[in-house]
């Protein structure tokens, strides 16, 4: 197909969307036209409005026909949009990615959602990946500061490019850090969205969650390891009135809760997401 000529927009839609489909992508029609736009630097939203209008030469090129065609091969390999494109939406923001973080999902937006219900000054977020959760606090809650730390510079690298692109470097800081191991003070919200997968159940994940660093996935172990240091540890880093908030497995509501209520929190919550399903586990250290 690099030596074809040059098509209407919606020829190399339907190219794409019938390459996807032939390869069992489920929303072909949706991805083809994410990638379309991309290479069209095009808004994707706007997309369908031109099907009819032809492609000249200069803004779709041989080599600009041939890394189209790369990028569908990738998607239909199974690897996520937002990995080919280097970009996803989250919360009123986009972030880059690639595969050294974990790609930020609609579900911790409650996470987010949860954390806004009440003021805060100063926040961590344990395991920060991407920046995502980090970063959208920053933005959401004016005066606040927020320490951001994660176990793996190359996210850490990640989250600092998405602090940079958001404007919020000055309200952001970046710690290399397993969990707690490099946090000093004292915070009066700490989130996490931390790696609570079983190593019995990675064989059973959807393909796209084979692109996420396997690290920010599981604990090699029973999924609860995160939790059991996060609760013992985070009193101390807790003002009196100090909210923990955690995103977890849609299994662990009641065994996460315990664990908090064990480690002396206070109005332990259960949240459930859009789907039903246990989401966050929130509670308050009294102090």
């Amino acid at each position: 197909m690099t030596g074809a000529a040059v098509q209407s927009v919606g020829w190399w839609w339907r190219f794409g969307t019938e390459m996807l489909r032939r390869a069992g992508i489920e929303g072909a029609e949706r991805d083809a036209q994410l990638i379309l736009a991309s290479h069209l630097k095009a808004d994707p939203g706007t997309l369908r409005l031109h099907l009819d209008r032809e492609l000249t030469a200069s803004e779709f090129s041989e080599a600009g026909q041939q890394a189209y065609q790369t990028d569908l091969q990738s998607r239909a390999s199974g690897r996520p949009v937002s990995k080919i494109l280097g970009a996803r939406a989250f919360w009123n923001s986009e972030f880059y990615v690639n595969d050294d973080v974990l790609d930020p999902r609609p579900d911790t937006e409650l996470l987010i959602e949860t954390a806004l219900q009440q003021p805060f000054t100063r926040a961590l977020d344990l395991g920060t990946g991407s920046g995502c959760i980090a970063i959208t606090l920053a933005l959401e809650s004016r005066g606040s500061t927020v320490l951001a730390t994660d176990i793996s510079e190359k996210a850490l690298n990640v989250a600092r490019r998405n602090a940079r692109a958001t404007s919020v470097e000055t309200k952001v800081e970046f710690h290399l850090s397993d969990w707690f191991g490099a946090v000093d003070g004292q915070f009066d919200l700490i989130v996490s969205n931390p790696p609570y997968i079983a190593a019995d159940e990675m064989a059973g994940l959807a393909p796209d969650l084979a692109f996420d660093p396997r690290e920010a996935l599981t604990d090699g172990a029973d999924g609860l390891s995160a939790y059991r240091v996060i609760t013992a540890k985070a009193p101390k880093h807790l003002v009196p009135g100090g909210r923990l908030l955690v995103e977890i497995g849609w299994r662990q509501g009641e065994i996460v809760a315990d664990m908090f209520k064990a480690a002396g929190f206070d109005a332990v919550r259960v949240l459930p997401d859009l789907a039903g399903h246990d989401r966050v586990v929130a509670g308050v250290w009294r102090g």
